[in-house]
């Protein structure tokens, strides 16, 4: 019976380590998200934003004033993030951190904002959390939207 049970158990040993898991298809993804954004700006005729060689996806609703951020900068914004279905995941006021701590999209997007101004910028999963979620109420692959006011910034 032991001989049996052991047998029994390297075989299910074996054949779990035989288990392979599925691989993320980045392109797949981006495809994916292109598709949601595209039907997220059809339903919204009022946005009008551009999209940057980089995937997001601006528009710039007031251009502000002053030097534009770069990467090395910190900056100070107000700003609300929702995902394409509207609902709100995050939102800070006065927030400040050096441009470089902020996703990748952000740090794609905020730089062609001047202090004072307010942006709308749409970033693809793969330039936001990718296919992990944070927590907050953002799912894996999520696209997000966030209006952001750039309050400050600091070189």
């Amino acid at each position: 019976m032991k001989r049996y049970l052991l047998v029994l158990s390297l075989f299910i040993i074996g054949c779990s380590a035989c288990k392979k898991e599925a691989k993320f298809d980045a392109a797949a993804q981006a495809v994916k998200d292109e598709a949601a954004i595209q039907a997220f700006l059809t339903a919204n005729p009022s946005i009008t934003a551009t999209k940057d060689a980089s995937g997001v996806y601006y528009q710039i609703i007031t251009p502000g004033t002053g030097t534009n951020p770069t990467l090395s900068s910190t900056v100070t914004v107000n700003y609300v993030g929702k995902l394409l279905d509207g609902s709100q995941f995050d939102k800070g006021t006065g927030t400040t951190y050096p441009l470089s701590g902020f996703i990748q999209g952000w740090q794609k997007g905020i730089p062609f904002l001047k202090p004072g101004g307010r942006m709308l910028l749409i970033v693809p999963s793969v330039l936001a959390y990718g296919n992990s979620s944070p927590g907050a109420g953002i799912p894996a692959n999520s696209v997000l939207v966030f209006t952001i006011d750039l309050l400050s910034v600091t070189n």
